[in-house]
């Protein structure tokens, strides 16, 4: 054999060998797919990217779950899982564009407690949470935390900023990622058990108000930690109190809020994943595995850690149960709290 063709076949053999763990990886993972699809030849689905629609800007709390776990899942898989943000009417624009996708397994929708408030806070909605949405299963749940804006706001404690808040009334501001979501009603729930005043300033996203708060424009948020840890720990914004019954993984040291003052506050962000009304079942829930597959591996494990949280384990009707309880949970805290559109 000539040294060319020996170089040749060597190469050809070295590719192979790389191609041929992710071939087998694909198989196994969707091989009870085989059935769908014109192809009676290796996994019919996924055959092209896969549209995760994300109804907020990118740098938000959805977005930072969003984005290292479906990376994960596209190494894992071999398809890319594509983040395609849909901003806009408090994370509803983008929810309504989903729940109108074709329902074949290649457009998802990650939501989150927002889509749980929507209802109560919006009086027309183009989709129907419960109704226009097969629930995938639960991503992740962070607490709420307070935070501020250091520069702004001089107080280090809860009880400090409650003194502030009272001596000041509705002269601090507060950031949301827009009316309706889980920071507007932290906001909300927050004055009404303080008896507080804080002006509600809505952006587009979490992303955005978060840059405001980091520049100044505003005075404070009721954020989800995971869009707020890498900020907190890199002493943009001060981190005053955790909206939980116990300390956040990854953050011991942020007090709790019912101990500052605030005894019956606690709020939390979830996120999840659902498909369009008609998705095979099937491929729902070779969804669900890769989802489990890469929720579980260390790296991701050690990343919701790091975004105060822990791995969930809350999937299809039971995830869908989850969400009808806090639909109802949240109209009642809106009706509390006369939370209104601004």
């Amino acid at each position: 054999m000539s040294n060319f063709k020996l170089s040749r076949a060597l190469v050809i053999a070295a590719v192979a060998s790389l191609a041929a763990p992710l071939v087998q990886a694909q198989a196994t993972s969707f091989d009870k797919l085989r059935t769908i699809g014109n192809t009676d030849s290796g996994p019919a689905w996924p055959s092209k990217p896969v549209a995760i629609v994300v109804p907020f800007p990118p740098g938000g709390g959805t977005d930072a779950f969003a984005r290292p776990l479906f990376a994960a899942m596209t190494r894992n898989v071999g398809r890319q899982f594509v983040i395609d943000n849909k901003g806009g009417a408090g994370g509803t624009l983008g929810a309504g564009i989903a729940a109108r996708a074709a329902p074949d397994g290649y457009t998802f929708f990650m939501g989150a407690v927002h889509h749980a408030i929507a209802p109560s806070m919006y009086p027309r909605l183009d989709y129907n949470i419960e109704s226009d949405f097969v629930p995938v299963g639960l991503i992740s749940s962070v607490p709420q935390v307070i935070v501020v804006n250091p520069q702004k706001v001089a107080a280090k404690t809860l009880p400090e900023l409650l003194d502030t808040l009272r001596k000041n009334p509705g002269k601090l501001n507060y950031a949301s990622a827009g009316n309706g979501t889980s920071h507007h009603l932290a906001g909300e729930l927050f004055k009404l058990q303080t008896k507080t005043f804080v002006t509600h300033i809505p952006y587009r996203g979490a992303g955005p108000a978060l840059q405001d708060l980091i520049a100044g424009q505003v005075d404070l948020m009721f954020d989800g930690l995971g869009s707020s840890a890498a900020h907190i720990r890199g002493g943009r914004i001060r981190a005053i109190a955790v909206a939980a019954g116990k300390p956040a993984p990854g953050f011991p040291e942020v007090p709790l809020a019912k101990a500052g003052g605030a005894p019956t506050y606690e709020v939390a962000t979830w996120y999840g994943l659902w498909a369009p009304k008609g998705t095979p079942r099937e491929i729902v829930t070779a969804m669900q595995s890769e989802m489990k597959r890469a929720l579980n591996s260390d790296d991701l494990k050690t990343m919701w850690t790091g975004l105060g949280t822990e791995t969930p384990n809350l999937w299809g009707d039971d995830f869908g149960k989850f969400v009808s309880s806090e639909v109802k949970r949240w109209a009642a805290v809106v009706k509390a709290s006369g939370a209104k559109l601004d």
